[in-house]
């Protein structure tokens, strides 16, 4: 077995945000290294897909990468949140339309190898427009994008997010390649 074991953590820095942790770690050879893991809290997205197979998208600039791209509306879950709620509260907030029914679309870490980082992505069948977005300095613009564009998008940088990437890619695969929704 291959296993590493964490033997215990010490924090070297926390806010409310997150957790930074050195991990004594011991490799199956018995060797032993510090590790740095970063501890979040989990992260519920919203995917909303109307009849015309487009997607809500942000569009909005990263200041840590320096890029813009399109994303899909996420946040941070409350404490005792259910994630299904925390993603459709982040869309309404972030774009001024209020989701259907949320369902899982999929779940993902999208960096294991450092981080608790915990992503739950949902997704909804339509949304109904309400206003403007209560947190609309999230993004600089909010379009419905086809979904038949997202490869190309992808492919050109336009979206970069983990999660985004992972999400857009599967619905274009379930509802302009493959059989639809089962």
């Amino acid at each position: 077995m291959s296993e590493w074991k964490n033997l215990g953590e010490r924090t070297v820095y926390e806010n409310r945000w997150l957790t930074v942790n050195m991990a004594d770690v011991e490799l199956p050879d018995g060797r032993h290294l510090d590790h740095t893991v970063i501890r979040l809290r989990p992260v519920a997205v919203a995917a909303v897909v109307n009849a015309a197979d487009e997607v809500l998208l942000l569009w909005r600039h990263r200041f840590i990468t320096g890029a813009w791209g399109w994303e899909l509306p996420s946040g941070g879950t409350g404490e005792d949140e259910d994630p299904a709620v925390a993603a459709a509260r982040e869309f309404e907030e972030e774009t001024g339309w209020r989701p259907g029914p949320m369902q899982l679309l999929m779940a993902l870490d999208p960096m294991p190898g450092i981080s608790t980082s915990h992503h739950r992505v949902y997704w909804a069948d339509g949304a109904e427009r309400i206003g403007e977005p209560r947190d609309g300095f999230e993004s600089a613009r909010r379009e419905w994008v086809p979904l038949a564009r997202v490869p190309e998008l992808v492919r050109r940088g336009e979206i970069r997010s983990a999660n985004a990437v992972s999400a857009l890619l599967l619905l274009h695969h379930l509802r302009v390649d493959g059989p639809g929704w089962a």
